[in-house]
């Protein structure tokens, strides 16, 4: 089951619509759909919010670090609420998806995005679920950083959007604990 989500992002109104951002964006639709707000809290470096799952409290997470510092945030909440890494939902941005595919997985390498290697660096190991939102590449490893930190078209954002709606479709199968059944319906809408 699923303890902790956290959508990773950079804080700030200047990157709220730069595809790095994705993971906030998720975030942000469950908090609208649940009706849970997210508060500051500095301990937990992060604005933090708790709704009610089928198994408990299951807490939302957008940290307050900036992206290359997600674990920080990510760790000192999985340590204080003592949730094992198989119970945390990273939701990022995946380069190498196209916009309006989505997949679930969990451990693996962190492909060189740095708030997975962070949230990886701090609780130990890479063993905790992604939800990895794409929003494409632009074609050339130069051109990654201006990309990310960049605003999608409307074309694009609303393939992403498309995606999130259907990953969100999943979130109680998920939050069931039924992963296999997750990756099932959530792989099966993605569009070639």
């Amino acid at each position: 089951m699923i303890r902790l989500i956290v959508g990773l992002g950079n804080p700030g109104p200047e990157h709220a619509q730069q595809r790095h951002n994705a993971g906030f964006w998720w975030v942000d639709q469950v908090t609208q759909r649940e009706g849970v707000p997210l508060r500051a809290e500095r301990g937990f470096f992060g604005h933090l919010g708790r709704m009610q799952g089928p198994h408990g409290d299951v807490w939302l997470l957008e940290p307050d670090t900036f992206m290359n510092r997600s674990g920080q945030s990510v760790g000192s909440v999985a340590r204080f609420y003592k949730i094992a890494p198989e119970e945390i939902l990273a939701v990022h941005d995946e380069l190498d998806l196209p916009p309006g595919q989505v997949r679930l997985k969990r451990g693996g390498g962190h492909a060189g995005h740095n708030g997975l290697r962070d949230i990886a660096a701090q609780l130990g190991t890479p063993e905790f679920w992604r939800l990895r939102i794409g929003i494409g590449h632009p074609g050339d490893r130069a051109a990654v950083v201006g990309f990310v930190l960049g605003r999608p078209p409307r074309s694009e954002l609303a393939l992403i959007e498309q995606a999130m709606d259907r990953s969100l479709d999943v979130l109680p199968t998920l939050l069931e604990g039924a992963f296999d059944a997750a990756i099932m319906q959530l792989h099966r809408g993605n569009t070639p």
